[in-house]
């Protein structure tokens, strides 16, 4: 057994709340440490020799075994693996993505250890480790009244904001203050979206903050072989985007249950190694590559206080008195007061298959929300206490509830059909789900907006003649189709060894879908063109015709062959279990393929549109086409939640944007004082 010494040094910030401040106090031990440090727990029992860290010499935080059999805290053998690349004990050689989390029954054991409360002079509690956090944030009068006391510092109220003007732009200098953005650590809220009326200051007279900040985040996330990260990106050196862009975070995956990766966000390395210049396939390969990760992001952290404001809770349209039917909803901002801490709100919370994020499914009748009755059924939260929930589920914000004491802040954002005033009596009738009707807004690419792929990409037409026996089979699965969400070409996702396209060759996985035997495939829905499929290869002569994409990267053909193929005995044609392209491989089919929808933005004068550009004619790489590289919390862009990262913007308020530079469109759309049209083409992006 060995007597652990406690990891706070005894001085009189341990014993009195004097040298301490909410900003700067961990959420998770109570103690006051640099956001990447270890937690400090004070120990009251004596802790056996097999539960202490080789490195640090403490009980262990987060254990990780080694192949070897050494067992450390995981920040202590990742920062030790830094500088070099062997086991501390034994010297054996060492890699972070070799190790292991502990098993479960080392970790509760762990999570038993007896510790007190860091703020012994008011409050002398003892709980298990694991019990800590709770206790803090619930009973703690200590950590309460720090709470309490960052409250009275907050920013202006929202009536004061109502009259107050900000910039309608982010500055150039709020781009580099990061150093002005608070400590991103494990315990602050999830990057992403900031609700400045609930930000803590230590500094009575700092001013709002309305501008944007982008902060240099480190994510570490750990996963089990053939998991997925559960994230869309976009984006690399070959492209004209250049970063490597998280374009959408997928539901209840990995990245999803952990809630700190947002799209938009810029993946600047992964376990040290730069991400800055590498082309698209090569990032895909290095986040593939490791069990373990460490992401290095910069994040949008700004979000409009106008966005939110509501001061008496009603509701406020950004472009007047009536609804637009491409307006997604109207964000505002409900504060929920407990008598106790332990009343029940009264909200039943659910989630949708179509879309992320956390929905109010019913308001319990008495109960305070009902009461209250400024949320409604339907409304999206986004966020419960300045925690962001846009990718949240109903238990996390559940669990946010729970946690809060007297007052919780509701930031919603309420669909347009579900305003009672002003908005159109056709679109009331329908729900959420069927507002925006399929097929109208999809159209095929104008001749006016037609473009030719971006630099570096291109594509071949091929076709195969070939006959075979009535009933031999092509030996193709197909995914895409006019229904699907993106609206994409039918595609092949494999090309199985028991058809006659495999004894041929030509045809590879990847390829898209011209015609067979005439009968055009480009229009047509998946189960159409399997129909279609499956009459004409009855013929004993077939003549199919595919586009194949191409890149002058040529790692992505050997990316593609390193992935998994299907098993020709699967019948897979479900388009979340198929092979699908890489993002780059979309870039190279011609503008006929193309399928653009009209995106309707609105916003108040002195708003900005909230997503920046890429693209437009440069000297060394001619004309390119604009594609949206950020789009920012907190804006007009995000709350309308269509445009993503890597879209294509090919026409603006009707106006093609080829042939225009840079400096042309950009003043362009600051032109649009309350709406604006984007006509653009989506891409789903790579999934790792």
């Amino acid at each position: 057994m060995a007597a652990i010494e406690t990891k706070v040094a005894t001085s009189s910030s341990n014993c009195s709340t004097a040298g301490l401040s909410w900003v700067r106090v961990c959420k998770e031990c109570g103690q006051q440490h640099e956001g990447q440090d270890s937690h400090l727990y004070e120990y009251q029992d004596e802790v056996d020799d097999e539960l202490v860290c080789h490195i640090c010499l403490q009980p262990l935080l987060r254990p990780m075994d080694t192949p070897c059999g050494h067992t450390y805290c995981f920040h202590c053998l990742s920062n030790f693996l830094k500088e070099q690349d062997f086991c501390p004990v034994d010297r054996q050689r060492l890699q972070l993505h070799q190790c292991r989390p502990s098993s479960l029954l080392v970790r509760n054991l762990l999570d038993k250890l007896t510790v007190t409360c860091p703020h012994s002079e008011e409050c002398q509690q003892q709980m298990q480790r694991c019990e800590l956090q709770p206790h803090l944030h619930n009973r703690c009068p200590v950590f309460r009244r720090l709470r309490e006391e960052a409250e009275k510092r907050k920013r202006p109220s929202w009536q004061e904001l109502k009259g107050r003007k900000g910039d309608g732009e982010p500055s150039g200098d709020s781009k580099q203050s990061t150093n002005l953005s608070r400590n991103p650590t494990r315990e602050q809220p999830e990057p992403g979206l900031i609700n400045p009326a609930y930000e803590e200051s230590e500094d009575d007279n700092t001013p709002l903050r309305s501008s944007l900040v982008a902060e240099a985040n480190v994510v570490e996330l750990f996963r089990e072989p053939e998991e997925e990260l559960g994230f869309r990106i976009v984006g690399g050196k070959d492209t004209p985007l250049g970063n490597i862009v998280i374009q959408e975070v997928v539901r209840d995956s990995l990245a999803a249950r952990d809630g700190r990766l947002a799209p938009g966000d810029h993946i600047l390395e992964v376990n040290d190694i730069s991400l800055a210049s590498v082309p698209h396939v090569r990032a895909i390969a290095v986040l593939r590559q490791h069990s373990f990760l460490r992401l290095t992001v910069m994040q949008e952290k700004g979000f409009k206080s106008r966005d939110l404001r509501s001061d008496q809770h009603t509701l406020h349209s950004p472009h007047g008195n009536t609804t637009s039917n491409h307006n997604p909803g109207t964000v505002l901002q409900v504060m929920l007061m407990k008598s106790q801490r332990s009343e029940p709100l009264g909200i039943k919370l659910i989630r949708k298959s179509d879309e992320s994020g956390v929905f109010i499914l019913d308001l319990l009748s008495g109960g305070l929300a009902a009461k209250d009755g400024k949320l409604r059924n339907n409304d999206k939260v986004l966020a419960i206490n300045g925690h962001d929930l846009r990718h949240g589920t109903p238990e996390s914000a559940a669990q946010i509830i729970q946690a809060s004491e007297m007052r919780v802040n509701f930031v919603v954002m309420r669909p347009a059909e579900a305003q009672e005033e002003g908005g159109s009596s056709r679109e009331g009738q329908h729900s959420r789900g069927s507002r925006r009707a399929p097929e109208p807004q999809y159209f095929r690419r104008q001749s006016t907006y037609m473009k030719d792929p971006p630099g570096g990409f291109s594509s071949q037409e091929k076709t195969v003649s070939l006959k075979k026996e009535p009933r031999l089979s092509l030996g193709i699965t197909i995914a895409g189709g006019r229904d699907c969400r993106s609206r994409l070409p039918v595609y092949i996702t494999s090309v199985q060894p028991v058809g006659c396209l495999h004894r041929d060759g030509t045809i590879k996985r990847g390829d898209v879908l011209l015609s067979i035997n005439g009968v055009d495939l480009t229009q047509l829905t998946y189960n159409e063109a399997v129909s279609a499929l499956k009459a004409q290869t009855a013929q004993s002569q077939v003549v199919l015709r595919v586009i194949q994409t191409l890149s002058e990267d040529s790692e992505e053909e050997a990316e593609a062959a390193d992935k998994d193929e299907l098993d020709p005995m699967d019948d897979l044609r479900d388009d979340t279990l198929n092979w699908t392209p890489l993002w780059t491989r979309w870039l190279g089919l011609p503008g006929h393929m193309h399928w653009c929808r009209d995106i309707v933005l609105h916003k108040t004068n002195n708003e900005s549109w909230g997503f920046s550009i890429v693209g437009g004619y440069e000297e060394s790489h001619g004309q390119q086409p604009f594609f949206i590289k950020t789009i920012v919390p907190g804006t007009p862009a995000h709350f309308d939640g269509r445009l993503k990262c890597g879209d294509e913007i090919v026409a603006v308020n009707g106006a093609t944007t080829v042939g225009m530079n840079n400096s042309s469109l950009i003043p362009m759309l600051k032109l649009q004082k309350n709406k604006v049209t984007l006509t653009v083409v989506s891409w789903p992006g790579s999934l790792v």
